[in-house]
């Protein structure tokens, strides 16, 4: 028993309390040390928001939904199926996924140039929308090339390598965009900041992990890799058939300024998930993926890192809405965005239940449960595309808006199928962080409409919320929420 308390196999690169630990710091450091990143970017789309029309926004969104679908197809599942290998990858293994990419991202590049002038003709792109989609395919290339690094740093559990040079690229492509914005460059803002994101990135990647690219083609290695990594892109292609497949459909609904509104309350609505949920999925899929012959360890992870997920998302999409009005209101040029307040409302619906499922799904493919996590995401795609465009051609964005949430609240069904395999507590990792963010709702909803519409008054409510949602949360949860606070704190500043 000891023996296997301590590594979860003899092949495995890290013990089992390694894993732990490093889990546990991973998540801390990613979600500490790219806060203000975040933050800077969120700032950088107010900026730009200023900047540029709803209709740049829209040829923005269009473009980079259909690069993000030809994306789908350059990977086939290889580098999940790298992470999630429970071996130690051989130079067979990672060169022969690196010839297999770069081969598809070579195809894939030259079908979008073929295609550029029907889809100048579909969407209409001006010039500067032509060059954005030559950018954003460069952009695509540059970041393939990263992927073996990558794996590496995330089997290794080295999030505080993995994460630099995310934080390099995001400076430097909303720096860039939001000084080009600023000079009037328009839709070419967008354009030259993803190429010069896509250099940043590569660079500081291969200066944390060295790996000198090669070409190998072992077919033993390929047909074992493509065994799970097969299915785990069909579940990829169905979130892009869902997502970016959807927002083409609804540009030749809604038009590009109709996409800009939309993808205005997407963006704002999914803010709170970018900020913290994909830090913890990130070091949670091969956390999980080590735990696999660990049930209860994978238990107690499960629900903690859905607690941690909900605990810091749900109060700050709760803000987010409260405050949306004020800020459209007093922001200069920031009313062109009001159409938008009943969309980011509804969407946030989408984004509650994402803050649930989305590390459910990744559970399920972290331990090899593949299947379900493929029929869930059936589900989701036909849910997607039989309401949301239905309910564009009736009621616009908002329309579209109220299909998003529907979609959502059927993910009721993935939290039911995932308690049969893993009995993670819902009330400790959801519903209390639920009820304290709603009592912090309730609150600040009141005391706004006292508030004259002014800086003042947004800085006083998001101290408020602040201080209503901690004692909420203390309340309900206990003393324990302090202790986990200062063991973050002593984890971040820790060695």
């Amino acid at each position: 028993m000891a023996e296997s308390s301590e590594h979860l196999d003899p092949t495995s690169e890290i013990s089992l309390e390694a894993v732990k630990s490093r889990a546990v710091k991973g998540i801390v450091v990613l979600t500490g040390r790219t806060f203000v990143v975040s933050a800077i970017s969120l700032l950088a789309t107010a900026f730009l928001t200023v900047f540029l029309e709803p209709a740049e926004f829209g040829v923005f969104w269009i473009v980079s939904a259909i690069v993000n679908f030809l994306a789908y197809f350059s990977d086939v599942g290889l580098a999940a199926a790298l992470i999630q290998k429970k071996e130690v990858p051989q130079d067979k293994d990672l060169k022969t996924t690196f010839l297999v990419q770069q081969g598809l991202v070579i195809i894939l590049l030259l079908i979008l140039f073929f295609l550029t002038p029907t889809l100048t003709r579909i969407y209409n792109l001006s010039p500067e929308g032509r060059f954005l989609l030559y950018a954003l395919g460069a952009s695509f290339l540059l970041s393939s090339l990263k992927t073996i690094p990558s794996v590496l740093l995330e089997r290794e559990l080295e999030f505080g390598k993995l994460v630099l040079p995310q934080v390099l690229e995001n400076l430097a492509y909303n720096v860039t965009a939001v000084i080009l914005a600023w000079k009037g460059f328009g839709v070419t803002s967008f354009s030259i900041a993803v190429l010069v994101r896509g250099i940043t990135g590569l660079s500081a990647i291969y200066f944390l992990k060295p790996w000198v690219p090669g070409f190998a083609l072992s077919l033993p290695s390929l047909k074992k890799l493509l065994s799970y990594g097969v299915p785990y892109q069909a579940n990829t292609l169905l979130a892009t058939l869902k997502d970016d497949g959807m927002t083409v459909v609804l540009g030749t609904i809604l038009g590009p300024a109709g996409i800009g509104l939309l993808g205005w309350a997407q963006k704002w609505a999914y803010a709170p998930l970018r900020f913290f949920m994909d830090h913890v999925l990130k070091v949670t899929f091969p956390a999980f993926a080590r735990m696999q012959d660990a049930k209860a360890d994978l238990r107690r992870s499960v629900t903690r890192s859905l607690f941690f997920i909900c605990f810091l998302v749900f109060p700050t999409l709760a803000g987010l809405l409260i405050l949306a009005p004020i800020l459209v209101s007093i922001i200069p040029r920031y009313g062109k965005w009001e159409p938008a307040l009943m969309a980011l409302s509804l969407i946030g619906i989408n984004t509650i239940f994402a803050a649930v499922t989305t590390q459910l799904t990744n559970l399920f493919s972290a331990i090899g449960k593949i299947k379900i996590t493929f029929k869930l995401m059936v589900m989701w795609t036909v849910l997607t595309w039989l309401l949301v465009p239905a309910l564009a051609l009736k009621y616009g964005i908002n329309g579209a808006a109220a299909g998003y949430a529907l979609v959502g609240v059927s993910s009721l069904v993935a939290i039911y199928i995932a308690r049969r395999f893993i009995k993670f507590s819902i009330l400790e990792s959801v519903v209390r962080p639920f009820a304290a963010s709603s009592i912090m709702a309730i609150a600040l909803f009141f005391v706004r409409g006292f508030l004259p519409l002014s800086m003042t008054s947004v800085w006083f409510l998001i101290l408020l919320g602040i201080a209503i949602y901690g004692a909420s949360i203390y309340l309900i949860v206990g003393g324990s929420i302090v202790s986990d606070v200062r063991k973050s704190i002593s984890t971040f500043f820790s060695k």
